[in-house]
């Protein structure tokens, strides 16, 4: 069993900035990716972004593109999204997730829910206008 624990988020202006962390504990040597999801009031789960724990590249989701920044740091089991610009309709909860599954060459399937065997408890994120 893998545990994740989601830190970093809270409330903050439109244009502004924050970053979490999710830490890793537990059987994390079969990890081979890990991502970020988000749920929005009264909307379904969904991708935001996605790292490939070994080699470190990473997919976006392209409303996110270009203002979000997925890393990890192997050594501290943890992945981090910084989140610059910052808009009202990034309020959600954000997820962590990791997945023990080969899911190959970046593709639609890194975006599905049911590719990712672990899930943490989720963090708020408030972006006021």
């Amino acid at each position: 069993q893998v545990q994740l624990e989601e830190t970093g988020g809270g409330l903050v202006q439109a244009g502004g900035s924050l970053r979490l962390s999710c830490a890793a504990s537990g059987r994390t040597a079969g990890t081979n990716a890990m991502a970020w999801f988000r749920q929005g009031p009264g909307k379904e789960r969904e991708f935001a972004a996605a790292i490939k724990w070994s080699a470190g590249s990473t997919e976006y989701a392209d409303s996110v593109k270009g203002r979000f920044t997925i890393s990890r740091d192997n050594a501290k089991k943890t992945v981090f999204l910084q989140m610059n610009s910052l808009k009202p309709e990034d309020t959600a909860v954000y997820y962590c997730a990791a997945t023990e599954r080969y899911l190959g060459p970046f593709s639609s399937i890194w975006r599905q829910r049911g590719q990712y065997n672990y899930w943490g408890q989720g963090t708020q994120v408030t972006v006021s206008s």
